[in-house]
């Protein structure tokens, strides 16, 4: 696979998605070990559809980004822009790392951060919002690590094996994640 240093972090950066990879987003997109914590347990994804997802990623108001560790070149998950809305400023950024092995060593820190400079810096976002599950402790704690603040809880949003789960919203604005360092 052709990937692309759009923008280059330490550890990984984030090229544009490159379609050819839908063998490995159909095997991610159908582990529970990914899909509890995107919402997306209960969806069936095939081939075909997940080939022609990713054909048709990045219109509609989204910009998505492949996740590439640089020490080999290997995709490792996947981040990006939701509902960019370039009038008002603002946008709805989602992430995920793929694989069990790549997970709490930073990556997705790292693509937060460089995704959040991005928006801001060239997007000319001012408001940037995630959503999380509440039993997601891994991103919660990296959102707020990032910088991101509480901003409301939507209650019993999510069933899992009979137990409900609130979504939590976030953010962060321009102006702080600007001082967030200088505190």
């Amino acid at each position: 696979m052709k990937y692309f240093k759009k923008i280059e972090g330490s550890k990984i950066y984030l090229s544009p998605i490159n379609s050819e990879d839908y063998l490995e987003y159909t095997k991610w997109m159908n582990d529970f070990g990914v899909t509890n914590n995107l919402g997306r347990s209960g969806n069936l994804v095939t081939i075909e559809s997940e080939k022609k997802w990713l054909e048709n990623i990045n219109q509609g108001g989204n910009l998505q980004f492949a996740i590439i560790k640089k020490e080999d070149d290997k995709l490792i998950g996947n981040c990006g822009f939701n509902k960019l809305n370039y009038l008002n400023q603002n946008a709805e950024i989602g992430i995920f790392i793929g694989d069990e092995e790549n997970r709490g060593k930073g990556f997705g820190s790292e693509a937060l951060k460089l995704l959040l400079d991005y928006g801001f810096n060239y997007l000319n976002m001012n408001n940037i919002m995630l959503r999380v599950i509440s039993f997601n402790d891994r991103a919660l704690n990296t959102y707020l690590k990032c910088g991101f603040k509480k901003f409301g809880i939507r209650h019993k949003t999510h069933i899992m094996n009979n137990t409900w789960y609130d979504t939590i919203f976030m953010e962060i604005l321009k102006e702080d994640y600007f001082t967030k360092d200088k505190k």
